[in-house]
């Protein structure tokens, strides 16, 4: 009998340029937005993200051929991209938009990661992708789940765990739910995005980052992939949200009603 073909898994992770998590978020003079002239960093749930794709090499070995890694963004996003080659991931594509291009939409990152999955099928295809369950700049949480519909892939949201079977093209996924926890299998081809307790993202070593310099990030624009980034909405205007003022101290529960009642507050009968 001849042997069955090896079957091998690429992996695509989607990463963001987001304010580091650290920073407090101030509004800029313009009143457009958050002021954006401060530290950023990778988004943490992509961290997780890319993490949890090198983990799964080491585990199932040469059964995973590629991990690459995507994101849109100014120039300055190659950073965040290096920083995941240094984690583990193989090769990288920038798709560029200027400095002053507004943050494309949840509907529009989705297309144009279609677009990639799309142009990969030249290079032996996508089999799963993993990302980040949202981006904490805008806490959308969309992206995955748009991608998912967009590709009529199987989808598994919030995972806290994730096994890969190779050969079974298949994969076992426990989820966070209000309720619990919550096991799906899928056949792959699989979206995945990750939540807080998948894993803890490793710290790139110096030697790693140094090889990450030679590792290769293609550049594309979304005219490259037959996308518009235009954002469907427009903000007005951003402002901080209202100063909290202090409490008072009051010296009987007649005296709290009072306070209460001068507040607006009215007494519910129960």
């Amino acid at each position: 009998m001849r042997p069955s073909a090896v079957r091998l898994l690429n992996i695509l992770v989607p990463v963001k340029r987001t304010v580091d998590y650290a920073v407090k978020i101030r509004v800029n003079p313009q009143q457009t937005g958050v002021d954006l002239n401060v530290k950023h960093s990778m988004n943490p749930f992509d961290e997780i993200a890319v993490e949890e794709a090198v983990r799964q090499r080491e585990q199932l070995k040469d059964k995973i051929t590629s991990i690459k890694v995507v994101t849109i963004g100014p120039p300055k996003a190659a950073d965040t991209l290096r920083t995941a080659l240094a984690m583990g991931a193989d090769s990288a594509i920038h798709i560029e938009v200027p400095e002053s291009a507004p943050a494309p939409e949840p509907l529009g990152v989705a297309k144009a990661l279609r677009a990639v999955i799309e142009r990969e099928k030249a290079k032996g295809g996508v089999d799963v992708v993993i990302m980040g369950k949202q981006a904490i700049d805008d806490d959308a949480g969309q992206t995955g789940q748009m991608l998912a519909g967009l590709m009529d892939w199987a989808q598994a949201t919030f995972a806290s765990k994730l096994v890969l079977d190779a050969d079974k093209k298949e994969a076992s996924v426990t989820r966070e739910i209000d309720g619990g926890l919550q096991e799906l299998k899928a056949r792959l081809p699989l979206v995945v995005t990750t939540d807080l307790r998948l894993n803890e993202p490793r710290y790139a070593s110096l030697p790693n980052i140094m090889k990450a310099k030679k590792k290769p990030i293609e550049k594309l624009s979304p005219s490259d992939l037959g996308v518009d980034l235009t954002p469907r909405l427009e903000t007005i205007k951003v402002t901080e949200p209202p100063q909290r003022k202090g409490g008072t101290k009051v010296e009987s529960v007649d005296a709290l009603v009072a306070k209460l009642k001068e507040a607006g507050f009215t007494a519910v009968k129960s």
